[in-house]
């Protein structure tokens, strides 16, 4: 039962991730918005304090390799541009397809691994994995943003 309702779960929070996405796109983006969501899923690490949940390290290693290798796919979809005096996040119709996909092999490997792997220790593990393709990409961004921001501000005009 619990295999079911938190695959329900991360299936609602990956579709409410692409419609928060779709929408931030017409809206500036600031340092502030690209660096605070992984300060704030970090509190999740806490989890980690309950024996329930906690991994081997080769888990832990396992788990923020896959994570890292999938923030390739949004680093390669996440791209910036200035109109006016804001900068964007370009709206990019593989991105849509690209968490629908990401969320896919979660969910499969959710499956897959619940026969072998405890819940708690999956948890931790699945957390670990969002946290690695989170940070490597929030600051992929973050570098990017700094970039454009840099230009910006030295000429107005720039249109990238």
């Amino acid at each position: 039962m619990i295999i079911i309702l938190s695959t329900v779960g991360a299936l609602c929070m990956g579709i409410l991730a692409i419609f928060v996405r779709m929408k931030a796109s017409r809206k500036p983006v600031s340092a502030k918005k690209i660096l605070l969501p992984p300060v704030f899923m970090s509190t999740g690490a806490f989890m980690f304090l309950h024996p329930y949940f906690r991994v081997t390290a080769m888990e832990i290693f396992e788990a923020v390799t896959i994570g890292m290798l999938f923030s390739i796919l949004l680093i390669k979809t996440s791209k910036f541009e200035c109109r006016g005096e804001g900068i964007y996040l370009k709206r990019s119709k593989a991105f849509g397809f690209i968490l629908i996909g990401l969320l896919l092999i979660r969910l499969l490997l959710k499956s897959v691994l619940s026969q072998s792997i405890d819940v708690g220790e999956l948890s931790g593990m699945f957390w670990l994995l969002a946290f690695g393709m989170i940070v490597p990409w929030r600051l992929a961004m973050y570098v990017q943003y700094k970039k454009l921001s840099l230009k910006l501000n030295k000429d107005p005009s720039v249109s990238v």
